[in-house]
């Protein structure tokens, strides 16, 4: 039940200007989920089936989960437009408990992990050609991918066409590079199928296999996450209950295409043993993080079929593309503290709309805060397991709300109905689930702290509510 300082945020009187179409919404959808995720974590899944084919197999298997996904949650996007994304639709089928955790969960994990990461990766790919020493380059990192975070926090607070055309421009040319890349690669290395040919034999497949397999699903997962991103802009967005949808699975489509052309690219330049022999002399160096050294997967690729120059150079390539990721996080992340401010559920300051442009400033200054405080303290591999688990845990909550409002609100009208309903939702809750306990089972460390930073969110809620009560009768007695 909702305290009496709480409001359904579907319910919210004042709605920030519907400024944005279908080109823009499915650039949002693009660019949050192309970014560190492919260029980041192949070398991590192909190392760990020890099977380029089975890699490639696993981002087919993601795809497919990506989209079951995709299908249900286009039927609540289109059912209720309103900014704030898995928030708003948690409320409505949870309550605000529910509501708030998602809310508490997106803030921490879903947008303050994957903007620090996403920056420090992109420092990572700027600096690499400059041969920096270990010590040096970490500074390096960290001051990048500050300065870039300030640099996409203040054109998302302060401007509307500014924000709009800063995003398209990136997104445009973060898809033509990454396309002409992986046009480049598989023709530099065509012919070389024999990387292909390494699937294990049935008889070589154990359990120990299939648990890899599962764990390693949580990086391709992460990798699709994002095609959730349209729905935080609901409310913004021009005839929302047909172009969010379209928004959706045009965004999808094209990333599937683009996943599978950079996964083959990596497969023809690159093998297992390759991967192996890469962390073995990171161990013999005495690197205290070996499989770190598998994060570059773009670069070492590159390096393989071009050569240690041209691999420099399009390591500086790869660097910019990951700016739209940024510019995208950045621009989504803060309408969840603004919708929960909305509710009641977040301080006030975090629903003030600045400016002529009407932008969550404040809510876009706490959202980079806490994403600073992330890149100055985390490392990139623990940031992603985090992040992939907890976000899991609650995109599956969020699915599970399409079967909820059928059964409570019948009547709701819906633009959009989820195909193959309740099969659809199903296949996504199942495999997602199964990979989620697979995480648990290789790396509970990751999960353990993913799961205790959600069970944290339980009395900072009862707490908030608490001390907004006080608040309010406070202010009746006066």
């Amino acid at each position: 039940m909702a305290s009496p300082n709480e409001h359904p945020p579907t319910e919210a009187p004042k709605e920030m200007p519907t400024s944005y179409g279908l080109t823009t919404a499915t650039f949002v959808v693009v660019s949050s989920m192309v970014g560190t995720g492919v260029l980041t974590t192949s070398g991590y899944t192909t190392f760990a089936v020890q099977s380029n084919a089975w890699m490639l197999g696993l981002w087919v298997v993601g795809a497919v989960i990506a989209l079951c996904g995709a299908l249900s949650l286009a039927e609540l996007a289109a059912a209720i437009p309103r900014s704030g994304g898995d928030y708003v639709f948690l409320y409505e089928a949870y309550g605000p408990l529910a509501a708030f955790l998602s809310g508490w969960v997106s803030f921490l994990i879903g947008f303050g992990a994957p903007i620090a990461a996403t920056s420090v990766a992109a420092g990572e790919y700027l600096l690499r050609p400059l041969g920096l020493d270990e010590q040096t380059a970490l500074l390096g990192r960290r001051l990048v991918a500050t300065g870039l975070i300030l640099l996409f926090g203040h054109l998302h607070g302060r401007t509307r066409t500014g924000s709009v055309g800063v995003h398209g421009a990136a997104t445009i040319v973060k898809i033509g590079l990454l396309s002409t890349l992986a046009i480049a690669g598989i023709t530099a290395g065509w012919g070389r199928w024999e990387n292909l040919a390494d699937a294990p034999s049935v008889g070589q497949i154990d359990r120990s296999l299939v648990l890899a397999a599962f764990a390693s699903l949580v990086y391709v997962y992460y990798s699709y996450t994002g095609w959730n991103a349209a729905a935080y802009l609901a409310g913004e967005i021009e005839s929302p209950q047909r172009r969010l949808p379209q928004a959706i699975f045009l965004g999808i489509a094209g990333v599937v295409v683009l996943y599978l052309a950079m996964n083959l690219f990596y497969a023809l330049a690159v093998t297992p043993g390759d991967l192996v022999e890469i962390v073995s002399e990171a161990e013999a160096a005495g690197d205290p993080s070996p499989m770190s050294r598998l994060a570059p997967i773009a670069e070492i690729a590159s390096t393989r079929l071009f050569g240690p120059r041209i691999g420099a150079a399009l390591s500086i390539v790869i660097g910019l593309t990951l700016l739209a990721s940024l510019s995208a996080f950045i621009l989504t992340g803060p309408r969840v503290a603004f919708a929960m401010a909305r509710a009641g559920q977040f301080p006030r300051v975090a629903a003030r709309l600045s400016g002529k442009a009407q932008t969550p400033a404040v809510a876009t200054a706490m959202q980079i805060s806490w994403s600073l405080i992330l890149l100055w303290t985390g490392t990139f591999e623990q940031i992603i397991v985090y992040a992939g688990v907890g976000l899991a845990l609650f995109s599956m909550l969020t699915i599970t709300s399409v079967y909820a409002l059928r059964i409570r609100q019948p009547n709701l009208h819906r633009p959009f109905r989820t195909p193959g309903y309740p099969v659809v939702p199903a296949i996504y809750l199942t495999a997602t689930s199964s990979l989620t306990i697979a995480v648990c089972i290789e790396k509970p460390q990751e999960a353990i702290a993913a799961l205790a930073s959600i069970a944290v969110g339980v009395p900072f809620y009862f707490g908030w509510r608490w001390l907004s009560h006080r608040r309010g009768t406070a202010s009746a007695s006066s």
